[in-house]
Protein backbone atom coordinates (compact mmCIF):
# COMPACT_ATOMS: atom_id res chain seq x y z
CA UNK A 1 0.00 0.00 0.00
CA UNK A 2 1.64 3.09 -1.00
CA UNK A 3 1.69 6.28 1.49
CA UNK A 4 -0.20 8.90 0.90
CA UNK A 5 2.32 12.34 0.21
CA UNK A 6 3.49 14.38 2.94
CA UNK A 7 2.12 17.53 3.56
CA UNK A 8 4.08 20.10 1.20
CA UNK A 9 6.05 23.18 3.83
CA UNK A 10 5.37 26.27 1.87
CA UNK A 11 7.21 29.66 2.66
CA UNK A 12 4.97 32.08 4.49
CA UNK A 13 3.13 34.64 2.18
CA UNK A 14 5.04 37.94 2.20
CA UNK A 15 1.98 39.52 4.35
CA UNK A 16 2.42 37.39 6.83
CA UNK A 17 6.07 38.17 7.31
CA UNK A 18 7.61 40.54 9.29
CA UNK A 19 8.35 43.68 7.94
CA UNK A 20 12.44 44.48 7.15
CA UNK A 21 13.96 46.63 9.42
CA UNK A 22 14.27 50.27 7.71
CA UNK A 23 15.64 52.36 10.45
CA UNK A 24 18.43 51.87 12.34
CA UNK A 25 18.96 52.88 16.14
CA UNK A 26 22.58 53.65 17.58
CA UNK A 27 21.56 53.33 21.13
CA UNK A 28 23.57 54.43 24.27
CA UNK A 29 24.57 51.43 26.02
CA UNK A 30 22.39 52.12 29.31
CA UNK A 31 19.13 52.61 27.52
CA UNK A 32 19.73 49.88 25.07
CA UNK A 33 17.65 47.50 27.00
CA UNK A 34 14.89 49.54 26.80
CA UNK A 35 15.00 50.62 23.41
CA UNK A 36 14.68 46.89 22.54
CA UNK A 37 11.79 45.74 24.49
CA UNK A 38 9.74 49.12 23.48
CA UNK A 39 10.45 48.84 19.36
CA UNK A 40 9.24 45.07 20.01
CA UNK A 41 6.66 45.57 22.49
CA UNK A 42 5.42 48.34 19.57
CA UNK A 43 6.01 46.16 16.89
CA UNK A 44 8.43 48.87 15.29
CA UNK A 45 10.79 47.18 12.76
CA UNK A 46 13.80 48.63 14.27
CA UNK A 47 17.32 47.53 14.28
CA UNK A 48 19.09 48.42 17.69
CA UNK A 49 22.69 48.55 18.18
CA UNK A 50 24.32 49.36 20.91
CA UNK A 51 27.21 50.82 21.91
CA UNK A 52 29.70 50.26 24.92
CA UNK A 53 27.86 52.19 28.14
CA UNK A 54 31.50 52.39 28.84
CA UNK A 55 31.90 55.73 26.79
CA UNK A 56 30.11 57.46 29.03
CA UNK A 57 33.49 57.86 30.89
CA UNK A 58 35.09 59.32 27.92
CA UNK A 59 32.51 61.23 26.10
CA UNK A 60 34.99 62.32 23.47
CA UNK A 61 35.00 58.84 22.22
CA UNK A 62 30.83 58.84 21.45
CA UNK A 63 30.64 60.64 18.60
CA UNK A 64 33.41 59.46 16.73
CA UNK A 65 31.71 55.87 17.37
CA UNK A 66 28.63 56.91 16.70
CA UNK A 67 29.54 57.85 13.24
CA UNK A 68 31.82 55.03 12.43
CA UNK A 69 28.65 53.04 13.02
CA UNK A 70 26.32 55.34 11.28
CA UNK A 71 28.29 55.18 7.99
CA UNK A 72 28.07 51.41 8.22
CA UNK A 73 24.48 51.16 8.24
CA UNK A 74 23.71 53.73 6.10
CA UNK A 75 25.54 51.93 3.59
CA UNK A 76 23.16 49.11 4.10
CA UNK A 77 20.44 51.26 2.99
CA UNK A 78 19.02 52.28 6.54
CA UNK A 79 17.93 55.68 8.11
CA UNK A 80 19.68 56.27 11.20
CA UNK A 81 19.22 57.24 14.69
CA UNK A 82 20.85 58.04 17.25
CA UNK A 83 19.14 56.82 20.70
CA UNK A 84 21.71 59.57 22.68
CA UNK A 85 20.85 62.79 24.68
CA UNK A 86 23.78 65.21 24.27
CA UNK A 87 25.84 62.54 27.01
CA UNK A 88 28.34 64.83 27.89
CA UNK A 89 29.51 65.66 24.69
CA UNK A 90 29.36 68.95 24.22
CA UNK A 91 27.41 69.32 21.55
CA UNK A 92 29.41 66.46 19.33
CA UNK A 93 26.45 64.52 18.76
CA UNK A 94 24.31 67.93 17.45
CA UNK A 95 27.35 68.06 14.80
CA UNK A 96 27.47 64.59 13.91
CA UNK A 97 23.54 65.08 13.24
CA UNK A 98 23.51 67.67 10.70
CA UNK A 99 26.90 66.62 9.28
CA UNK A 100 24.88 63.37 8.33
CA UNK A 101 20.82 64.63 8.60
CA UNK A 102 20.77 62.32 11.65
CA UNK A 103 18.11 62.85 14.92
CA UNK A 104 18.79 62.00 18.39
CA UNK A 105 17.00 62.36 21.49
CA UNK A 106 16.38 65.39 22.99
CA UNK A 107 17.99 66.89 26.43
CA UNK A 108 21.87 66.56 27.98
CA UNK A 109 21.24 63.40 29.47
CA UNK A 110 19.20 60.48 29.37
CA UNK A 111 17.53 61.36 33.13
CA UNK A 112 16.32 64.00 31.19
CA UNK A 113 14.62 61.50 28.66
CA UNK A 114 13.44 59.87 31.46
CA UNK A 115 12.12 61.96 34.35
CA UNK A 116 11.82 65.22 32.22
CA UNK A 117 14.31 68.31 32.12
CA UNK A 118 11.71 70.37 34.39
CA UNK A 119 11.60 67.97 37.51
CA UNK A 120 15.69 67.32 37.03
CA UNK A 121 15.77 71.52 37.23
CA UNK A 122 13.77 71.67 40.20
CA UNK A 123 15.72 68.36 42.14
CA UNK A 124 19.41 70.03 41.25
CA UNK A 125 17.47 73.49 42.37
CA UNK A 126 16.59 71.89 45.92
CA UNK A 127 19.32 69.32 46.15
CA UNK A 128 22.63 70.55 44.74
CA UNK A 129 24.87 68.12 44.24
CA UNK A 130 23.12 65.49 43.59
CA UNK A 131 23.93 62.42 41.71
CA UNK A 132 21.26 60.75 39.85
CA UNK A 133 21.60 56.34 39.19
CA UNK A 134 19.01 54.63 36.57
CA UNK A 135 18.40 50.63 37.32
CA UNK A 136 21.52 50.33 34.46
CA UNK A 137 23.46 52.41 36.85
CA UNK A 138 22.57 50.23 39.98
CA UNK A 139 22.81 47.09 38.18
CA UNK A 140 26.13 48.07 37.10
CA UNK A 141 27.65 50.36 39.65
CA UNK A 142 30.50 48.31 40.76
CA UNK A 143 31.59 47.79 37.50
CA UNK A 144 30.71 51.00 35.48
CA UNK A 145 30.78 54.19 37.99
CA UNK A 146 33.94 54.83 39.82
CA UNK A 147 33.83 55.24 43.25
CA UNK A 148 34.82 58.74 43.98
CA UNK A 149 31.27 59.29 42.98
CA UNK A 150 28.44 60.20 45.08
CA UNK A 151 25.34 59.15 45.46
CA UNK A 152 21.48 60.02 46.85
CA UNK A 153 19.09 59.70 44.09
CA UNK A 154 17.94 56.26 41.92
CA UNK A 155 15.34 57.49 38.85
CA UNK A 156 13.75 53.39 38.54
CA UNK A 157 12.31 52.25 35.93
CA UNK A 158 11.57 48.72 37.33
CA UNK A 159 11.27 48.02 41.20
CA UNK A 160 11.94 44.83 42.96
CA UNK A 161 13.62 43.33 45.68
CA UNK A 162 17.05 42.84 44.73
CA UNK A 163 17.41 45.87 42.93
CA UNK A 164 16.27 48.01 46.02
CA UNK A 165 18.59 46.30 48.28
CA UNK A 166 21.23 47.07 45.48
CA UNK A 167 20.55 50.33 45.72
CA UNK A 168 20.68 50.74 49.48
CA UNK A 169 24.46 48.91 49.34
CA UNK A 170 25.43 51.74 46.74
CA UNK A 171 24.24 54.58 49.08
CA UNK A 172 25.59 53.20 52.08
CA UNK A 173 29.09 52.93 50.18
CA UNK A 174 28.93 56.80 50.63
CA UNK A 175 27.04 57.15 54.20
CA UNK A 176 24.04 59.05 52.25
CA UNK A 177 20.51 58.46 52.33
CA UNK A 178 18.54 57.14 48.94
CA UNK A 179 15.76 58.37 47.18
CA UNK A 180 13.85 56.46 45.18
CA UNK A 181 11.56 57.94 42.52
CA UNK A 182 9.76 55.91 40.24
CA UNK A 183 10.33 57.08 36.37
CA UNK A 184 9.40 54.44 34.66
CA UNK A 185 10.43 54.42 30.57
CA UNK A 186 7.17 56.39 29.35
CA UNK A 187 8.89 59.44 29.03
CA UNK A 188 11.59 57.26 26.91
CA UNK A 189 9.08 55.73 24.74
CA UNK A 190 7.19 59.23 24.03
CA UNK A 191 10.29 60.49 22.67
CA UNK A 192 11.31 57.59 20.95
CA UNK A 193 8.44 57.50 19.12
CA UNK A 194 8.88 61.17 17.90
CA UNK A 195 12.84 60.33 16.74
CA UNK A 196 11.31 57.17 14.95
CA UNK A 197 8.81 59.46 13.57
CA UNK A 198 9.67 60.37 9.37
CA UNK A 199 11.01 63.43 9.28
CA UNK A 200 7.88 66.10 8.98
CA UNK A 201 5.70 63.57 10.02
CA UNK A 202 2.90 63.20 12.68
CA UNK A 203 3.92 61.88 15.86
CA UNK A 204 2.76 58.35 16.05
CA UNK A 205 -0.16 57.39 17.94
CA UNK A 206 0.55 55.59 21.71
CA UNK A 207 -1.76 53.14 23.15
CA UNK A 208 0.85 53.53 25.95
CA UNK A 209 0.74 56.90 27.45
CA UNK A 210 3.19 58.31 29.75
CA UNK A 211 1.95 57.83 33.34
CA UNK A 212 2.11 60.81 35.85
CA UNK A 213 5.42 60.78 37.90
CA UNK A 214 4.99 59.90 41.61
CA UNK A 215 7.80 59.70 44.01
CA UNK A 216 7.76 56.82 45.99
CA UNK A 217 8.66 57.13 50.21
CA UNK A 218 12.99 57.62 50.95
CA UNK A 219 14.08 54.39 51.47
CA UNK A 220 15.73 54.86 55.51
CA UNK A 221 19.02 56.44 55.78
CA UNK A 222 21.63 53.49 56.00
CA UNK A 223 23.48 53.50 59.24
CA UNK A 224 25.98 56.24 59.51
CA UNK A 225 29.69 55.09 60.50
CA UNK A 226 31.18 56.38 63.67
CA UNK A 227 32.37 59.52 64.20
CA UNK A 228 30.32 61.22 61.77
Amino acid sequence: MSRPPSPVSRPPSPASRPPSPSVAVIACGALGGHIREITARRGWPVEVHSLPSLLHNHPERIAPAAERLARDLRARGLRVALGYADCGSYGALDELCERLSLRRLPGLHCYDVLAGPDRLRGMFEREPGTYLLTDFLVRSFRRSVLAELGLDSWLAQSRDAALDAEAAAVAEMFGLPLTVIDVGTGGLERELGLLLAEPDAPPPDSSHPAQPLAEAPPASPPPKAGGR
